[in-house]
């Protein structure tokens, strides 16, 4: 050992045995998952799989065929790539779905993507540390700043990517709510019912707002599907995130509930919808002059203190001398 030690202290500095350690790691995990993704099925667990298809209820077969189908890869591996925990797992799944991510593969997808770039990091943090950086003269913290920070920030990017996407589309789907209430409206007061106002504001909608557009699609087809008025337009609401959008499905199910006109609740709430807009436009607008104030002091007041007191500093200087 102290051979192999002193080996790898000439050949990679004073921290050789520990890169030679974490390499040897690296191509174990790689080595795992190149194993568990070729590994064959059991045929025992292919025959409870196929028991278990055909002991689902009719709930769960309509919930299978309304979005795409699983990965067979990914569910081999559904207890490695899914949090055990049930509270922690449905958060994700509502946060995945709320960045747009419909599919039920898409936690599965999700960890995959943080483990596989991880490894990929943390592979290009230690050739770059190895071959360009070079281990002569560094210190503990370069050491792990450089092998292990590449990595870190490829285990977090999937996170900042979905968090960036659930907030680009919440802004949309809030930016396009009440031109689709208006719309709503329209169809609702031409004598169309909900269902057919629903899917003709979401074939309006395609071109501006995809995001609606799609929410609004998804209601048109669980309700042609049969499901509960009620609780698709609850799944909507919990889809989107947006409090504007919960606040509409309450109204249209109290109006349902209590048998009131759905045309005069659309009438009321798109009438707020568009106030609403009108507020937040001038909240935008009045931000504005807050904003501009540091810009417009970093780019004015600099140069007016060297116009106004350069010449006398020049003077001064050149007094002195």
């Amino acid at each position: 050992m102290e051979a192999i030690t002193q080996i790898l202290t000439g050949a990679l500095g004073p921290f050789g045995p520990v890169i030679a350690v974490g390499a040897i790691g690296l191509v174990l995990v790689l080595a795992t998952v190149v194993f568990m993704l070729k590994q064959r099925d059991d045929p025992l667990d292919k025959l409870k799989k196929v028991e278990n298809e055909k002991a689902q209820s009719k709930e769960n077969r309509k919930e299978k065929l309304r979005r795409a189908s699983s990965n067979e890869k990914l569910a081999k591996y559904k207890s490695f790539l899914e949090p055990q925990n049930e509270e922690e797992l449905s958060s994700l799944r509502l946060k995945l779905m709320q960045a747009g991510y419909q599919s039920r593969d898409a936690v599965r997808a999700f960890h995959l993507a943080q483990m596989l770039l991880g490894v990929v990091g943390l592979v290009f943090g230690v050739l770059y540390f190895m071959f360009i950086k070079g281990p002569e003269g560094a210190t503990t913290q370069d050491t792990l700043m450089y092998i292990l920070g590449p990595g870190a920030a490829g285990y977090l990017l999937p996170k900042y990517w979905v968090t960036r996407r659930v907030e680009t589309r919440k802004e949309e789907i809030t930016a396009g709510f009440p031109d689709s209430l208006d719309m709503m409206l329209v169809c609702v007061e031409a004598g169309q019912s909900l269902d057919q106002s629903i899917n003709r504001v979401a074939g309006e909608l395609r071109a501006s707002y995809p995001a609606l557009a799609d929410e609004f699609q998804i209601v048109a087809y669980e309700m042609k599907a049969g499901k509960d008025k009620s609780q698709v337009l609850g799944d909507m609401g919990e889809r989107c995130g947006v409090q504007d959008v919960s606040s509409f499905v309450t109204v249209l199910i109290q109006s349902a509930s209590f048998g009131t006109s759905i045309s005069d609740a659309l009438r009321v709430y798109a009438g707020e919808m568009r106030d609403k807009r009108v507020m937040r436009a001038e909240e935008a607008a009045n931000k504005l002059p807050t904003k501009m104030t540091l810009a417009t002091m970093m780019l004015t007041v600099p140069p007016l203190l060297i116009i106004l007191i350069g010449p006398s500093i020049h003077n001064v200087t050149q007094m002195g001398q």
